[in-house]
């Protein structure tokens, strides 16, 4: 029996070695960190951490989303082949419910996020998303391509998190990724997509230059998940959250959240308001003197 020639060898030896030395894309929550978490981000554009909440908490926030989804006579389905003709869509998530406020601040989120887009972020896209049977697959696309800014030679600018409240599973419509289409490595479609497949409380972090999209639902259940989309603090959000959220709802809110919902300031001066730092908007008794984070008081 002859051997290999040399040189395919070699080659089966480096890719044997680029696989060992790369980080896993599949995580449990007990052993994650928001560093492993970056790692498997910056290797391969996504990472699932499994478990990041308990079968049970799982249900209860299923339970609640799936009440303000069906409130004051139930959302619609979607307007066009992107929203789903099959999938109800729950915009405004901070207005109609309370139980992803302390998931928005999850120090594994923000921590991975705040490693890849910088210390300055906000929520950029928050929404849940229940795919119904008979849905299409949805068409690839890369959530930071709605901003008109060139793939190569500009940062990342979006980092989203899909939160599984249901089983995601091939033939239910777990959102499927194409690996490594993020940057810096390519724009161009290299290998397949693969399906997120996850256990109920489970995760799934993806850059915003990866391409994704959500899968057909081939089964008799709807799948639900709510999707948590962090970017830079310069970047207008997708939803004005400042107008979708009532002052009297944010005012009750904890301050990292007030600012992840657009009450804040990035350096220097972008996002003030009448030269204050919007945050004074929500304060009880009007203005108040001090200096505050980039310069604007």
């Amino acid at each position: 029996m002859t051997s290999a020639p040399p040189k395919r060898r070699a080659q089966r030896i480096a890719r044997h070695l680029c696989a060992a030395a790369s980080p896993p894309t599949h995580l449990d929550f007990t052993s994650a960190s928001a560093a492993s978490v970056t790692a498997s981000l910056r290797a391969h554009g996504y990472c699932i951490v499994r478990n990041v909440l308990s079968r049970a908490v799982a249900r209860e926030t299923h339970a609640q989303i799936t009440a303000a989804l069906d409130r004051d006579g139930g959302t619609p389905r979607g307007r066009n082949a992107f929203e789903g003709f099959a999938t109800r869509r729950l915009y405004a998530l901070f207005r109609k419910t309370r139980c992803f406020d302390a998931l928005a601040l999850h120090p594994l989120t923000t921590g991975a996020v705040r490693a890849v887009l910088g210390e300055h972020v906000q929520l950029n896209s928050v929404v849940g998303i229940e795919i119904g049977p008979g849905e299409r697959a949805q068409g690839l696309h890369r959530d930071d391509a709605k901003y008109p800014l060139p793939f190569t030679g500009v940062p990342e600018m979006i980092v989203n998190s899909m939160w599984a409240l249901d089983d995601f599973t091939a033939a239910n419509g777990a959102t499927v990724v194409v690996p490594r289409t993020h940057k810096p490595h390519g724009a161009e479609v290299v290998g397949e997509p693969v399906a997120a497949v996850m256990g109920a409380g489970s995760v799934m972090y993806y850059m915003g230059s990866v391409l994704h999209g959500g899968g057909a639902n081939r089964s008799a259940t709807c799948r639900l998940g709510v999707i948590l989309e962090y970017s830079q603090a310069w970047l207008r959000p997708q939803e004005t959250h400042t107008l979708a959220v009532p002052r009297e709802v944010v005012r009750a809110l904890p301050p990292p959240l007030q600012a992840l919902l657009g009450y804040n300031v990035h350096p220097p001066f972008i996002g003030y308001v009448d030269g204050r730092h919007p945050r004074r908007l929500l304060e009880e008794g009007g203005w108040r003197g001090g200096r505050e984070e980039g310069g604007v008081t």
